[in-house]
């Protein structure tokens, strides 16, 4: 094929023209290669100097961590309540009251059974001649000896209440055992007592004085417990215990007294921790205006 001059002419610049732009592209690009290098080098360096100028900190373990802060920090969880039933048994507190175990197996009943319905209470222990009395939470107000029937039993005798005293034979002056609603009343002196079992006539009250001969105050100092038996069936306990405990224990409010047995179990009189408690609910009601007169047992 021929070329004329004209043409070879044309071809050669184009020829020429791409090999400039070629060389052109292939410096373009090595200079661009070589600033973006020299870029990254200075920024590693200037970043290096940066990390060397701040102050070094020690790296801690979590499990270090943990172990620091575990018994810190509160740890709110979703509560699981467990399908085993919460065991909560209530405690009479008798402070430190020597006591007898009937009196401190009956007190505890009595509060974790609920028994007293949130009233305040006394326990008659007739076998240590003693009276405790505790508010409606179960905490004891005050311990004190305490005269009770001349005779061992836990009933009274039908109709006493009516008869004289001086019909009434030693051996039917007991201190009857129960469970006993209680209130403040007037005996017919006009003395305040507390209302045991108001058929009966029976009551707690002050200590009778009135019989020198029957030595009622020494008796309640004996330790000799057959000497505090001497009533005719009535509780009598020391004046100031009286006035300072049991009067305020009661005051505007009923309450449960219980009177421990001589002869029959716990569990018999009252069916503690085995059956629904037996109890003697001759309901004493704060009101005493339509209460008759009761012959006074002492």
């Amino acid at each position: 094929m021929k070329i004329s001059g004209h043409t070879s002419v044309v071809v050669a610049e184009k020829l020429l023209s791409e090999a400039k732009f070629s060389n052109l592209t292939q410096s373009a690009v090595v200079m661009i290669s070589q600033r973006l290098c020299l870029g990254i080098i200075l920024t590693g360096f200037i970043t290096n100097q940066a990390l060397a100028a701040e102050p070094k900190q020690s790296v801690v373990p979590i499990s270090s961590v943990l172990a620091t802060n575990y018994n810190k920090t509160q740890i709110h969880v979703t509560p699981v309540h467990s399908l085993v039933p919460k065991l909560s048994t209530k405690r009479a507190n008798f402070k430190q009251e020597t006591t007898t175990q009937d009196s401190v197996y009956l007190a505890d009943w009595v509060l974790d059974s609920g028994d007293n319905q949130q009233m305040p209470f006394a326990i008659v222990d007739k076998k240590a001649a003693k009276v405790y009395v505790f508010d409606a939470l179960g905490q004891l107000t005050g311990a004190a000896p305490a005269l009770l029937g001349l005779a061992v039993g836990d009933d009274s005798i039908p109709n006493i209440g009516n008869m004289a005293l001086a019909s009434i034979k030693p051996e039917q002056r007991t201190t009857p055992a129960g469970r006993f609603v209680v209130a403040l009343g007037k005996n017919i002196h006009n003395k305040e007592v507390l209302w045991i079992d108001y058929d009966a006539a029976i009551s707690l009250h002050r200590v009778v004085t009135s019989s020198p001969k029957e030595r009622r105050l020494q008796r309640l100092e004996s330790q000799n417990l057959l000497e505090r038996r001497i009533s005719y069936g009535c509780i009598n306990v020391p004046v100031n215990f009286y006035d300072q405990v049991v009067s305020p224990a009661f005051t505007g409010t009923n309450g449960v007294v219980y009177v421990l047995p001589d002869t029959r179990s716990i569990q018999e009189v009252f069916g503690s921790y085995s059956e629904p408690p037996r109890v003697y609910r001759r309901q004493i009601y704060l009101s005493q205006a339509a209460m008759p007169d009761r012959v006074k047992l002492s």
